[in-house]
């Protein structure tokens, strides 16, 4: 089984990476759509983003379709979207699956964690990863980015 941190995705501008470019930083992974009733989640994380990221935190959001096809667009589209509606600065990656038989590799490791065991509900599922990559937190589609669970959860990694 490939190591969480080497599995390659494709950023939402089609540059190959992995989790590895981000190492040093606390990850928070987060599955996004942009026609949910959570999409203003957005605007949460990207406060997030901003107030956390000069210590070393990165939101990395993967655009997926998987969940009432509220994710119809292309990944033209959803850059365009979350930029001019949101002012998303954070890195988003390709549009991938998050559940199902074509579900993405990183995704597939993420779910079998043992301590975050489980498919992917819905949209805005979090993935808190530490600074090596570990997973350490999931937190649900409902929570907020700026719920204070969440946010005492990254604040203990980055004192780390």
């Amino acid at each position: 089984m490939p190591e969480l941190t080497s599995i390659p995705f494709q950023t939402i501008t089609g540059d190959t990476t992995t989790l590895a470019a981000f190492d040093g930083e606390v990850k928070l992974i987060v599955n996004v759509a942009s026609k949910c009733g959570n999409t203003p989640q957005y605007g949460g994380l990207e406060a997030l983003y901003k107030k956390y990221h000069e210590q070393g935190f990165t939101i990395i959001g993967f655009p997926a379709n998987n969940f009432g096809s509220q994710e119809p667009g292309s990944n033209a589209e959803i850059h365009e979207f979350c930029t001019s509606e949101y002012g998303v600065t954070f890195p988003m990656m390709a549009k991938i699956s998050v559940k199902g038989e074509d579900i993405h590799p990183l995704y597939k490791l993420l779910i079998e964690n043992p301590d975050t065991k489980g498919d992917i509900g819905w949209n805005f599922t979090k993935f808190l990863l530490d600074r090596d990559g570990t997973i350490v937190a999931r937190f649900d589609t409902k929570v907020d980015p700026e719920d204070p669970k969440l946010v005492t959860e990254i604040e203990k990694m980055l004192a780390k």
